[in-house]
């Protein structure tokens, strides 16, 4: 058996109770922070001028409102919605996030359907860790934006399992979604494309699509993962990595989760400004310079004057000093007031931004940065690190996660209501259906959704 057969084996016939309750359990971690995530984002208003204009009927909850789309735009909208704030989980090894890619078409296709709790952590698993291994075992072109590449199989793949495809229509589900992708440019986070927003959601409703297709009798290639992976948006796909270690590594094991309001490749910075900032006492307007030595990828972030909050999130030099000023990295620190504050943007251009080949030889199991500070009076202070808080090797505790959920939920959400919806998600592993999670949901706005009505 081919490595595709072995993988689409694995993701239509592994059994959901031989799934190790820790895998369910980091599961129902990702799952809650997506839904974070994705309510978070909801209140952003380019996400809601984007629901007004994606109508119609159908069963599927737009998380974060009392409204409800057909499965595949609302896919769309709340993998959309869970990009916007760069606040959604990832996994360092596929140098993606494969659970936006995967979660909002997988409650897409639940809504309406029977489906326990476990067999939805399952799906979700399932997809997360097809499409994350696809990331793992390929080199995309370095102009490539990863968003909305692989992220269609990790939708297709767990849409599929819900659907209960068998072997031979689950490696026609990942070999059809491979053809599904998006050719993305990765200008667009570095100069503020909000297209880029929508890479994620797209995936989700591509994967909506795909269950359909199948079902609907659809085939793909022999092998599309390889032919697209290997052939056409990268020269290289490693078929054995593909389908190593299946069922005994799973990577949302090897997930990090993120509490600054940005990219990842800015985080080791600020960890390290923050255990600098821990360790000595300045103010701002003693600093005379501010040098990151940090890995390749995060040194590509160098703009020290974003011309909008998107460009800000993928900015070193800006989050430093949106960091300092502001004294946080959540998500009040990165908005246009900030990106158009002139004391923010003066500081951000003391910055400089430098790669240490040392350092990114560090890549993947490493995310290092060291930040030296020179103050006015001559003195230099310093802080590395060299790996992100948050990830595999260094996690936040569960409780640190909860409280980023509530920060996030209650833009929109009732804080009680918000609580019970993480309650919920945390058992779901035990719960015989997901209708008492939706129907929460559907009911923890603060007040009725007016996104029905026009644009003035």
């Amino acid at each position: 058996m081919d490595s595709l057969g072995k993988v689409a084996d694995f993701a239509a016939n592994t059994v959901t109770a031989t799934i190790s309750g820790d895998v369910l359990s980091r599961t129902a971690l990702i799952l809650a922070d997506c839904i974070g995530a994705i309510v978070g984002g909801a209140a952003e208003p380019d996400v809601a001028a984007l629901r007004r204009r994606q109508v119609g009927t159908g069963p599927a909850l737009l998380i974060g409102t009392d409204q409800t789309r057909p499965a595949g735009m609302a896919a769309l909208l709340n993998g959309t919605a869970g990009t916007t704030l760069e606040m959604d989980e990832g996994n360092q090894f596929c140098k993606g996030h494969p659970g936006m890619h995967t979660v909002p078409a997988a409650l897409a296709v639940s809504a309406g359907r029977d489906v326990s709790g476990a067999d939805f952590l399952a799906a979700v698993a399932t997809g997360y860790d097809v499409g994350a291994r696809v990331g793992i075992a390929t080199r995309l072109r370095p102009s490539m934006h990863p968003h909305g590449t692989w992220g269609a199989i990790c939708a297709a793949t767990a849409v599929a399992r819900l659907q209960g495809a068998d072997a031979a229509q689950m490696r026609h589900a990942i070999s059809l979604s491979a053809s599904l992708g998006l050719s993305t440019s990765r200008r667009t986070m570095l100069e503020g494309g909000t297209v880029r927003n929508v890479f994620a959601g797209v995936s989700g409703q591509m994967g909506v699509l795909a269950g359909d297709m199948i079902s609907a009798g659809y085939t793909g290639d022999h092998d599309g993962v390889a032919q697209v992976f290997g052939h056409v948006v990268s020269d290289s796909f490693d078929s054995e990595a593909f389908a190593a270690d299946l069922g005994s590594r799973w990577e949302v094991s090897r997930n990090y989760f993120k509490m600054h309001s940005c990219c990842r490749y800015n985080h080791a910075a600020l960890d390290a400004l923050a255990m600098l900032r821990a360790a000595h006492r300045f103010d701002t307007d003693e600093i005379a310079g501010i040098v990151v030595e940090t890995y390749a990828l995060a040194v590509e972030l160098n703009d020290p004057a974003p011309k909008n909050v998107l460009a800000g999130k993928f900015s070193v030099p800006f989050a430093i000093a949106t960091a300092l000023v502001n004294g946080t990295t959540q998500v009040q620190s990165f908005t246009m007031p900030n990106v158009e504050n002139p004391e923010i943007l003066a500081l951000a251009q003391k910055v400089s931004v430098i790669e240490d080949r040392a350092m990114t030889a560090m890549l993947p199991h490493k995310r290092p940065a060291r930040v030296s500070v020179t103050l006015s009076d001559g003195r230099c202070l310093q802080a590395a690190t060299e790996t992100n808080r948050g990830d595999w090797s260094d996690p936040y505790p569960a409780t640190e996660i909860r409280e980023k959920y509530l920060s996030l939920t209650t833009r929109l959400w009732r804080e009680e209501a918000a609580i019970r919806i993480w309650d919920h998600v945390m058992a779901l592993a035990d719960a015989p259906s997901l209708d008492p999670l939706f129907s929460e949901m559907a009911q923890a706005p603060r007040e009725p959704s007016k996104d029905t009505q026009k644009d003035a």
